[in-house]
């Protein structure tokens, strides 16, 4: 088993620290390798960024992304940067008020940033956004994500940020469910 996911976004988003929180619930929680490669733009905030996390079940020997398993977009300008190297089989994850899909790619979405505003913390889209690709790829468990983010939170912070891990969840499994009941052919309409 190996997962290779890249998360990419603009500084200020927390893209670094989503990552690592990934990378370390899959190794301290879910007791198994996993890798981080960061990258940024100059600017501390607004420019480009990306972290590649790789998640196995054996020895990583090469860090570096080709071409990712899941890529999760958090702003227009990373989705520009990766869209080319998507497979039918990547899993597409982006923050649906940030980026506009312009391939004919099946994607998960969701309103992140919009979500953690309405929390009164626009910081924490980053926090929604690791629970969303959590409970969509099942990349990380969900016992050893919020056990992470707890661990990597400031500890006044730490309710408040499993309420947004919470609420990315909870969106994953809706829209589960929602494309389940489309699959089977039961919309809901009578």
């Amino acid at each position: 088993m190996q997962k290779k996911i890249i998360i990419t976004g603009f500084g200020g988003q927390g893209v670094i620290m989503a990552g690592r929180i990934v990378g370390m619930a899959a190794a301290l929680g879910d007791k198994l390798e996993s890798s981080l490669v960061q990258s940024y733009g100059p600017e501390s905030r607004g420019g480009a960024c990306s972290v590649q996390v790789t998640i196995a079940d054996r020895q990583i020997y090469y860090p570096y992304i080709n071409v990712p398993d899941i890529l999760v977009c958090m702003s227009q300008g990373g989705y520009d940067k990766y869209k080319d190297i998507l497979t039918g089989d990547t899993i597409l994850m982006i923050d649906q008020d940030l980026v506009r899909v312009s391939a004919d790619h099946d994607f998960y979405a969701i309103p992140s940033t919009r979500f953690a505003e309405e929390m009164g913390l626009k910081m924490m889209a980053n926090i929604i956004m690791i629970g969303f690709l959590a409970g969509i790829t099942e990349a990380v468990s969900l016992d050893s994500a919020k056990d992470t983010v707890s661990k990597s939170v400031p500890s006044k912070t730490i309710e408040i940020n499993l309420k947004a891990f919470d609420r990315g969840w909870e969106f994953a499994q809706a829209t589960l469910k929602s494309r389940r009941k489309k699959a089977s052919g039961n919309t809901g309409v009578v």
